[in-house]
C-alpha cells in the first residue's frame, strides 16, 4: 500500500501543509531580488503586443452552472487588481502579490477547481481562466517565464469553444502556486485585464515595439490507447518571426502533451500504438 503524505492524513494535518506552504512562501517573498511589479498605470503604454479575451461561461462537462456564474464574479473582482501594472525590466510580476488573498468578505464567492485530480470549488474558484490568459499574452513576449504550474497529466473536460491549444494552461493556488514572469528585456510592459458580461479580456503592451512577434501552435496532436487508457498527446512549439521581414527566426518546442483523459472518449478517434 502507497504511504500517504502527511497532508493526506487529515483535514487538520492538510491544513497544516497548507500553513506551513504559504509560511515558506511569504519568507521567499520577503527576500526576493529584483522586485515585484507592484506599479499601476492608468495610462496605457503606446505599443500593443498582443490582445486576446477568453468565455468566462463554458460549459466543462456536468459541472453546476452556478460555479460558472460566480467565477463570473470572481473575475471582475480579481481584473482590476492586475489591470494597467507595469512590468520593468528586472521586475517579477506575481498573480498572487497583485491579486491577495481571495475571500468571501472581498466579495469572491464559491468557483470552480480542480483538486486531487477532481472537480471541485472554493471561494474564489475560477483564477485559473484569469492566469490562463495572461501565460497566453505572455508567450508572444521575450519575457521569461519563472513559475509556472498546471494540471498536465490530465484531461478534465472535452473541448468546448477552445481557442488556445491544450497543455498551455495553469494551475493556482494561493499563494504557493503562483503564475510568475520576469521582465528581462530592455523594455517597459504592462497587462491590460477587465471583465465584459461574456468575456475576460486582455492585453499585453510595451513602451516600445518588439522586433519579433511568436506564434503557438500544436503538431501530432491525437488521442491514444494506452493499456485500456486514453491519453491526449501533441506537442506545442513556440515560433519567433521577425516582425519587419516575416521570416521565421526560431521553433522552440513548449510542452510535450501525455495526459490521461478523464470524460468520456466515445466520438473521439482514438488510435492505439
Amino acid at each position: 500500500m502507497k504511504r500517504r503524505l502527511f497532508c493526506e492524513i487529515s483535514p487538520f494535518t492538510y491544513k497544516i501543509s497548507v500553513f506551513k506552504c504559504r509560511l515558506i512562501r511569504s519568507v521567499k517573498n520577503a527576500l526576493t531580488k529584483g522586485g515585484f511589479a507592484k506599479t499601476i498605470s492608468a495610462d496605457p503604454l503606446p505599443y500593443l503586443v498582443y490582445r486576446h479575451k477568453s468565455l468566462i461561461r463554458r460549459r466543462l462537462g456536468n459541472v453546476d452552472m452556478r460555479l460558472q456564474e460566480n467565477k463570473a464574479v470572481n473575475l471582475s473582482l480579481a481584473a482590476p487588481k492586475v489591470s494597467g501594472v507595469l512590468i520593468r525590466p528586472g521586475e517579477i510580476f506575481s498573480f498572487w502579490e497583485l491579486v491577495g488573498k481571495l475571500t468571501a468578505q472581498k466579495g469572491y464567492k464559491e468557483g470552480l477547481t480542480i483538486s486531487n485530480g477532481k472537480p471541485s470549488s472554493d471561494i474564489g474558484g475560477g483564477m485559473c481562466q484569469f492566469t490562463n490568459l495572461i501565460h497566453w499574452m505572455v508567450l508572444h513576449t521575450p519575457m521569461k517565464i519563472v513559475e509556472h504550474h498546471h494540471h498536465d497529466y490530465i484531461d478534465l473536460f472535452p473541448d468546448f469553444n477552445r481557442q488556445i491549444p491544450f497543455g498551455t494552461g495553469t494551475s493556482i493556488m494561493y499563494n504557493y502556486l503562483d503564475y510568475r514572469f520576469l521582465n528581462n528585456t530592455d523594455r517597459v510592459y504592462q497587462l491590460i485585464t477587465y471583465t465584459t458580461d461574456e468575456y475576460l479580456c486582455g492585453e499585453i503592451r510595451a513602451s516600445s515595439m518588439q522586433p519579433e512577434k511568436y506564434h503557438i501552435f500544436v503538431e501530432d496532436e491525437h488521442f491514444e490507447n494506452v493499456d485500456g487508457d486514453v491519453f491526449r498527446c501533441g506537442e506545442i512549439y513556440r515560433s519567433r518571426i521577425d516582425r519587419e521581414s516575416g521570416n521565421p527566426m526560431e521553433k522552440t518546442l513548449l510542452k510535450k502533451n501525455h495526459a490521461k483523459v478523464l470524460y468520456d472518449t466515445r466520438g473521439l478517434d482514438v488510435v492505439t500504438r
